[in-house]
């Protein structure tokens, strides 16, 4: 799989694109990440990638032409299966879109900045648009670094155990039961004896009641169908 982003501050997808799970994952040879300098395909000498807005107001936005310039570059070399742009008003980020995306190919991600893009580049490139939230970023690059965590510990051969993805919350619309370990004796807190007896269907289904019941408490939404 290849992810490929572009972004107008790249040095902020340094760490979360090499540690852990995701750096793993390309120590593997399972996914490919590539982040694009949006400033490499600047109007001019001094970079420039943005602009006031057309009909006034505060703020700066990504110009149409660099991005253009960018994207099609890029096309040369690859067909995507989804052009992404994390934005605020995208459709919110949930587990069945990370599984999806995980299954394709390729992808392109791109992250907004300032007041965001020109909206030309939505219109004839965009594909997907997604947001982690009803709250506003200063850019989408930490969006983006959300996007590819929960995409990459997806692929099969990244996690150690490959049952570990397919348990966690949200993968059968139920958040994830609660989870001990030793020891099963801490200053008088202990751990539920059920988990102790060894009996795989008896802590299966304890297991199944402590997602509904958490589900229904914390997360009543989720049960509505």
């Amino acid at each position: 799989m290849t992810i490929d982003i572009i972004s107008a501050v790249p040095g902020l997808m340094e760490s979360p694109l090499n540690h852990s799970i995701v750096q793993r994952a390309k120590d593997k040879s399972l996914v490919e990440i590539n982040v694009i300098n949006l400033r490499d395909y600047s109007l001019n000498k001094y970079g420039q990638i943005d602009d006031t807005p057309y009909g006034g107001g505060a703020g700066m936005v990504l110009m149409v032409e660099p991005l253009y310039n960018c994207i099609t570059d890029l096309q040369k070399d690859k067909e995507y299966d989804q052009i992404i742009y994390l934005t605020p008003d995208g459709k919110t980020y949930d587990q069945s879109t990370a599984n999806y995306l995980s299954m394709q190919s390729n992808i392109l991600l791109i992250c907004g900045h300032y007041k965001g893009i020109d909206e030309r580049i939505r219109e004839h490139f965009v594909t997907m648009e997604l947001s982690i939230g009803d709250y506003v970023l200063s850019g989408g690059e930490l969006a983006a670094a959300i996007v590819v965590d929960s995409i990459v510990r997806l692929i099969p051969g990244v996690l150690n155990d490959a049952e570990s993805a397919l348990n966690d919350s949200f993968q059968d619309n139920l958040l994830a039961p609660p989870e001990y370990t030793r020891p099963a004796d801490f200053k008088g807190w202990k751990v539920p004896e059920i988990l102790l007896s060894g009996h795989e269907e008896k802590i299966k289904e304890w297991r199944m009641d402590q997602s509904l019941k958490r589900t229904k408490e914390r997360r009543p939404d989720m049960l509505k169908d």
